[in-house]
């Protein structure tokens, strides 16, 4: 969740549209059952399970023992550090030793039901996707996926869709008429997913 004061708001919403909203933010083995309790479909989690700047499997496991894969979402946001893209934590400013691999996400897949992937170097910008990471995303998972990150434009869903074969699915934020922006409406995202 984006900060103190929000769990009201999150249960609330949780409870208007039971099994068809995720949440994330501060999910713990604690936590995260409740909130699939409460209505979540499923659970965002990042920091718990990398800590110390290493993904921690046996933390990732008791995580899936106790919810189980097809409730948790894995969020791998990254950012670009020469040629590869490594998975950053803690309101993405702390790098981890986990690269966005072919190898790495086929590691991860059996045990969680979708990877969630800001392209933190573009996040928030509206300057447009990370062309290259949605291809290596393409190519690496095998599993669903969905990319967040510059998205400013009917294209870029259009790009998402083509780039990713049809595998990624892209999150437009701040760009969209519903959260203030003046990039996308959200009557043109509909109607292109409807065709799809």
């Amino acid at each position: 969740m984006l900060g103190p004061g929000n769990e009201p708001e999150a249960r609330a919403a949780l409870s208007a549209y039971p099994g068809g909203l995720q949440i994330g933010g501060g999910i713990t083995i604690e936590n995260a059952s409740e909130w699939l309790n409460s209505g979540a479909s499923h659970v965002i989690v990042t920091s718990w399970v990398f800590r110390d700047g290493r993904i921690d499997f046996q933390r990732l496991g008791e995580l899936v023992e106790a919810i189980g894969k097809e409730r948790l979402v894995l969020d791998l946001s990254c950012r670009k550090r020469g040629n590869d893209y490594f998975v950053v934590t803690d309101r993405w400013q702390n790098f981890t030793d986990f690269t966005i691999t072919k190898g790495n996400l086929a590691q991860l897949a059996p045990m969680c039901a979708e990877f969630l992937v800001h392209a933190v170097d573009v996040e928030g910008l509206c300057r447009g996707i990370d062309n290259e990471l949605v291809l290596k995303l393409a190519e690496a998972a095998s599993i669903p996926v969905t990319y967040a990150g510059g998205a400013n434009s009917l294209r870029d869903l259009e790009e998402v869709t083509r780039v990713g074969q049809g595998r990624i699915d892209l999150t437009i934020g701040s760009a969209l008429d519903i959260f203030g922006g003046s990039g996308v409406r959200y009557e043109e995202v509909v109607a292109f997913n409807r065709r799809g």
